[in-house]
């Protein structure tokens, strides 16, 4: 087997743990480690939390590539995407907001039971989206995974900018504090599919004049319903939109990572043809 490129992980360390809402948990992590990245230059900054399995003794430092060259398969860590909620460099301190569902999942739970001192693994960051300020207004639409990254783009409009928002929650005890001065329509969907409610919001609202630049991102199948929206019945361009789906209903994220170039393109092939 060819040797795998080199995957050095970042170390942080939780600093504190808070409760923004009953299903969303705040995990802030601080340390030195935190001086060798760079997350301020887009608003969809992402990292890979890494979840190493128990009972394995791991390399340090820990590097994924290492792992996966030298190590069984069932060795080989979870590893989960995030969003960076808030980068604050100078302290050097990283906000990471989490969906929580009981026992559901790995990332979850982790975030629920974390403890000041707990060490914190990751990869990255990644990113790709971040405003722009040739646009006369803004499109920001997501679901509770999406939340974070437009918290982040909403506290960091320009003055005075044109923001349409709209979130999808469960309910009215999910919607969040968020410093801007942009109107966020809170969605509550109470039993319905995730993301349906938004999509037909979406779809009933009254665009501005002017060019848009739209971020639409959460669950793979209101992404993809408003995506041929924005490029088949507004024509939107592709260079005027950021969409993806975050995860999928029915699979997890490595199901998801497994199958989203495939899905990807299909939606691609069946839009734009």
């Amino acid at each position: 087997m060819p040797n795998r490129p080199a995957r050095p992980a970042h170390q942080a360390v939780v600093t504190r743990v808070e409760q923004l809402t009953p299903h969303m948990v705040r995990v802030v992590v601080g340390g030195e480690g935190l001086r060798a990245i760079d997350a301020g230059t887009y608003t969809d900054h992402y990292v890979k939390v890494i979840f190493q399995q128990p009972g394995f003794a791991y390399p340090e430092p820990f590097d994924m590539g290492a792992v996966r060259e030298t190590m069984p398969r069932e060795a080989w860590p979870v590893v989960r995407t995030y969003t960076i909620r808030r980068w604050l460099p100078e302290i050097p301190e990283m906000w990471i907001d989490f969906v929580v569902h009981g026992d559901e999942g790995i990332a979850g739970p982790w975030a629920a039971g974390a403890k000041p001192g707990d060490r914190v693994l990751f990869m990255g960051p990644g990113g790709a989206y971040a405003p722009s300020p040739e646009a006369d207004w803004h499109l920001l639409a997501g679901d509770e995974a999406a939340l974070p990254a437009i918290a982040t783009t909403l506290e960091q409009m320009p003055p005075g900018a044109t923001v349409r928002a709209f979130v999808e929650v469960a309910g009215p005890d999910e919607e969040q504090k968020v410093e801007t001065e942009a109107e966020i329509v809170w969605l509550h969907r109470g039993a319905r599919p995730v993301g349906e409610l938004l999509a037909e919001t979406v779809r009933a609202t009254e665009f501005p004049p002017g060019k848009v630049h739209a971020f639409v991102h959460g669950e793979a199948n209101f992404v993809k319903d408003v995506r041929a929206f924005l490029r088949k019945e507004c024509a939107i361009p592709l260079d005027q939109l950021s969409i993806s789906g975050y995860w999928r209903r029915g699979l997890n994220e490595d199901g998801w990572q497994t199958s989203k170039r495939e899905w990807n393109q299909q939606v691609e092939h069946e839009q734009e043809t």
